[in-house]
């Protein structure tokens, strides 16, 4: 039989697994809350850690909790966000309560290592307890929605590395591809002549975009509620310990953090995460538009994207664009949690968002997906080869190089050099020459080498001739 522990709370005594770091309160969470299977995301509890922390440094510089005890907790609260402990966090990512059990959890893992630390057994809460020396001056109200802001922000800077590298991966591609030429497209149809790495081009720009927009979002998860408890009045917390444990924030986490103007709007809205989940969205949408075209060029052969694995049981030799594909389904996940945090914290009622902790989940999932996802993909572009001769047949083939002549002949005329090809297409005497072939017996092969040359074809718009 395995040894336990009792330990009691307000509706009774419960039988505690004797090794467990966690205690009744955690344990009555995993009971209630059997949902989606999923433990709090683990940057989360990090960042508990180093918000417990922060409070642990400020009462104790202030003298509200004993040195030996702060020292145990501490120690105990590095161990937790260097990650130490990962499986002692069971409670449901998802539950009721406002984040209430994962507080609890995290207190009660703090308390029991602090303990072990001092020399005791887990349990003996007379050396550390949960409430009284780790929660001290705190509630769950001020220190889960801090928790989150700062996971939020390490999971923004996570972003901003993988899609700094993916931008990069691109833009090699665009040097790389800068001279073949090829036919641009709208609506599925050929439209004007353009090169492959103005292409490319223009996927690294939508992701510096991108990388600029999650700088900005740093800046709104950086003002917190810490200090103002329940419902930001700071109510059991002495104002000493209010103005300081920001500075031990600061400390904690290394960011640039600052305590909100008004705490008891901070504690009754989360608008942030709505606002910055909108980021996340707006990434998420271009990596889709991206990850489509990857996935139409491959089929047109004007690129060939690394094989990955086998794409069929039943079909020898096909290969699918996995990862493409992958990233798109990352894509529209993220669209979909960013619907779950704008409908749970409109939610909020009254003076705190009680449905913070769905919105938390998706919005840090959405944080790692996209992680994830720009991370494979950089890897998975710098393998891409461009297949420079399919690109120039189309290139020659299409009546749309016509485009390139309006400034040069006028609409009129480049509408009678179209319909003069069509014609030939359509006798069947077009299949000996291209569009490119056609145009110049007709204007001269000086002028098409010009006009159709990469360097016009990327340049912002036409050299008037004189």
């Amino acid at each position: 039989m395995t040894p336990t522990r009792t330990e009691k709370d307000l509706l009774g005594d419960l039988e505690i697994p004797a090794d467990a770091y966690w205690g009744i309160h955690t344990l009555r969470a995993v009971r209630n809350f059997p949902l989606s299977g999923r433990s709090v995301n683990a940057g989360l509890i990090r960042a508990c850690a180093l918000v417990k922390k922060a409070c642990c440094l400020a009462n104790a510089e202030l003298g509200y909790l004993d040195a030996e005890r702060a020292r145990a907790i501490e120690q105990a609260c590095d161990e937790v966000a260097a990650g130490g402990l990962a499986g002692q966090f069971p409670v449901d990512a998802l539950q009721g309560g406002a984040g209430t059990s994962t507080n609890m959890n995290v207190n009660e893992v703090l308390a029991n290592r602090a303990i072990e630390i001092l020399g005791g057994r887990k349990g003996d809460y007379a050396l550390v307890h949960p409430l009284e020396h780790v929660n001290l001056h705190q509630s769950t109200n001020d220190t889960y929605p801090t928790a989150v802001k700062v996971a939020g922000i390490f999971g923004l800077r996570s972003l901003s590395r993988a899609a700094a590298d993916l931008q990069g991966a691109f833009q090699e591609k665009e040097k790389a591809f800068g001279a073949i030429v090829k036919v641009g497209r709208t609506e599925l149809q050929e439209a004007v002549p353009m090169t492959l790495g103005a292409e490319f081009a223009a996927f690294a720009e939508a992701l510096s975009r991108d990388r600029w927009r999650t700088f900005k979002g740093e800046e709104r998860l950086r003002v917190v509620n810490l200090g103002g408890t329940a419902v930001g009045t700071g109510l059991a917390a002495p104002r000493d310990y209010i103005f300081l444990v920001i500075e031990k924030l600061r400390e904690t986490t290394g960011q640039g953090l600052s305590r909100g103007e008004n705490l008891t709007g901070e504690t009754a809205f989360a608008d942030a995460f709505v606002e910055v989940s909108g980021v996340l969205k707006a990434h998420a949408a271009n990596l889709v538009k991206i990850a489509g075209d990857l996935r139409l060029l491959n089929l047109l052969g004007e690129i060939r994207l690394p094989d990955l694995q086998a794409g069929s049981s039943i079909m020898p030799g096909k290969v699918n664009p996995v990862l493409a594909e992958a990233a798109i389904q990352v894509g529209l996940k993220v669209f979909a949690n960013d619907a779950i945090v704008s409908d749970a914290l409109s939610r909020g009622t009254g003076q705190i968002s009680e449905f913070l902790p769905l919105a938390a989940d998706a919005f840090l999932e959405s944080l790692d997906l996209l992680a994830r996802a720009d991370a494979l993909l950089a890897e998975h572009v710098r393998g891409i080869e461009a297949d420079e001769e399919a690109c120039r047949r189309a290139f020659d083939r299409s009546p749309m190089l016509v485009t390139a002549l309006v400034p040069h002949l006028g609409y009129e005329r480049a509408t009678e050099l179209i319909r003069e090809y069509r014609e030939l297409e359509r006798q069947g005497l077009s299949e000996s020459r291209t569009m490119r072939a056609f145009l110049e017996e007709k204007l001269g092969k000086e002028m098409i080498d010009r006009v159709l040359s990469p360097w016009s074809l990327t340049a912002l718009g036409y050299r008037k001739e004189n």
